[in-house]
């Protein structure tokens, strides 16, 4: 198994075992697409998005490994209240993963974390669906 989707793995395994604002099953996926009527449900999506090698020493590299956690739901664009209870969720994913080692991958250290897009416009506009994506970087030395 690559390092990446260890990590992928390794984060789906911390979000489904933390405490959160709302429910959810998170769930590693290459391909983070659904039917609308599926968007009904909250939806939590782990992708792996990438790996950066640089040199640590002379005979090992720094892997930065990015994942992308998707937050979707179906929602309606004038209920703001339904949004933010939506956000306030990815606050805390962001809380929850912020400095956090993972118990299933405990050589990655955690390097960093972006919100962005916070919500994708094109998706609330013409589906009703709240998309809001982190990418989340771990760093292993191998």
């Amino acid at each position: 198994m690559s390092v990446i989707t260890q990590i992928a793995d390794a984060v789906v395994t911390s979000l489904n075992g933390g405490s959160f604002s709302q429910s959810f099953t998170a769930q590693r996926r290459y391909q983070p697409s659904f039917a609308l009527a599926e968007m009904e449900t909250l939806r939590v999506t782990v992708v792996p998005k990438s790996v950066s090698i640089t040199n640590a020493t002379r005979d090992s590299g720094f892997f930065d490994c990015a994942i992308d956690i998707g937050v979707q739901k179906k929602v309606n664009p004038e209920d703001q209240a339904e949004a933010d209870a939506l956000l306030g969720l990815v606050d805390g994913l962001m809380t929850h993963l912020r400095g956090r080692r993972l118990d299933d991958a405990p050589e990655a250290a955690w390097l960093s974390l972006t919100h962005d897009p916070i919500f994708a416009a094109e998706h609330l506009d013409s589906k009703h669906v709240l998309t809001s994506v982190l990418t989340v970087t771990y760093r292993v030395q191998r």
